[in-house]
């Protein structure tokens, strides 16, 4: 048996946390109950003695009441509010009680990521990551390897080496035996960016159901900049003077009168009121939504490797950087070989092996002579030639 700061459902607290209330503002920004997490139970990780997976609530606030609510406690006494025990007022202190009690399990407890469980980490203005759960650690990567390359392999190679032979040569279904799940707070058109990792599974705050806040992305002045020459997906120099001023205050303003309209449009004070599935439509893409997010750290990695490069924008790669520091926590030893192979490793073309070869012979080799188109060569000698 391990201790663990990981949550176990049982029956003392009958019914999910924050029925009525799912989200909690703060100055901070967020913290979340957990609407599909039950408490009371050994420890801060969710071991449900029964299988009861209580439906996704909405994340956010709620102006009314959770779409499955009412139907829960038909079904299910327990679920009734007279049933339910006084729960804690403010955020921290539903946090500090989740974590108040760490237990013994049997499941597989990474002691890094113990101390992240269910923490909002804040990205951006209005932002957040926060780990609802995992599973596995470096040993399940390890013992799933071992299921298919024998026993004889823990006399070869620790299992730090082991990870690193698997990451080194592409072999990644070990890696997708261990899991995470983000909850995450984050600007539409930043999601819709993330949305593209298609391995992943997502569930997002429903706007047809609920009102969005009124919570936008605005840059910080240093972060607005122009249109990059060379890269037409990218940024270039910072926006100076007047012009940013100007800017600044057009996002500003822009996002204050589109939710304004908003508010209008679905008041049904002395009106019908627009429906809340059409009135989202007029929000702009720097208003805030959330979602949970589960992925495999195979895909994971994936995904860090292309949102945490220094090519990837702004504001996607702060996610994945505070990602990044979750995950090395986590799995140190695969984030370990992760880093050296995937980030900070380079892929070379059959050309670019051969530029090498004749290099190391003494042969002086141009972008002419090395059959390599100027892009190729420009990256080439990004990473092997020494600019200083």
């Amino acid at each position: 048996m391990r201790a663990t700061a990981r949550f176990v459902g049982s029956q003392s607290i009958h019914g999910y946390l924050g029925v009525r209330r799912i989200l909690w503002w703060t100055p901070f920004e967020t913290y979340t109950t957990f609407s599909d997490v039950r408490a009371g139970g050994p420890s801060l990780r969710r071991v449900i003695p029964r299988s009861r997976e209580g439906p996704f609530a909405e994340i956010g606030t709620d102006h009314t009441h959770p779409p499955h609510a009412e139907t829960d406690d038909k079904k299910d006494p327990s679920m009734n509010a007279e049933a339910t025990p006084n729960l804690p007022e403010t955020p921290e202190d539903q946090i500090r009680a989740l974590r108040a009690n760490p237990q013994p399990t049997l499941r597989a407890v990474s002691p890094g990521m113990e101390q992240h469980l269910y923490t909002p980490y804040k990205v951006l203005d209005h932002g957040f990551v926060r780990v609802v759960d995992y599973m596995g650690d470096d040993a399940a990567i390890v013992q799933a390897a071992r299921v298919s390359y024998g026993a004889g392999t823990k006399a070869a190679r620790d299992d730090s080496g082991l990870i690193r032979y698997l990451m080194r040569h592409w072999h990644s279904t070990p890696f997708e035996m261990c899991e995470i799940k983000l909850h995450v707070k984050l600007p539409v058109f930043v999601a819709r960016q993330w949305i593209r990792h298609r391995t992943a599974n997502v569930n997002e705050y429903s706007a047809r159901y609920s009102i969005l806040d009124r919570e936008f992305y605005i840059p910080a002045a240093e972060d607005l900049a122009a249109q990059s020459v060379v890269n037409n997906q990218g940024r270039g120099e910072a926006l100076t003077g007047e012009e940013a001023a100007r800017v600044l205050r057009y996002l500003q303003d822009d996002a204050a009168r589109s939710y304004d309209h908003y508010e209008e449009m679905i008041s049904q004070d002395g009106q019908q009121g627009l429906a809340r599935e059409l009135a989202r439509m007029n929000l702009p893409a720097n208003i805030y939504t959330q979602w949970y997010w589960k992925v495999d750290l195979h895909n994971l990695f994936h995904f860090l490797r292309l949102r945490a490069d220094a090519h990837a924008q702004y504001e996607i790669r702060v996610y994945a950087e505070q990602m990044c520091k979750l995950v090395a926590d986590w799995v140190p030893a695969a984030y370990g070989a992760f880093e050296d192979y995937r980030m900070g490793g380079v892929n070379l073309s059959a050309k670019g092996i051969e530029v090498l070869k004749r290099r190391l012979s003494g042969e002086e080799v141009t972008q002419e002579t090395s059959g390599m188109s100027k892009g190729e060569w420009r990256e080439f000698e990004a990473v092997f030639v020494d600019k200083a």
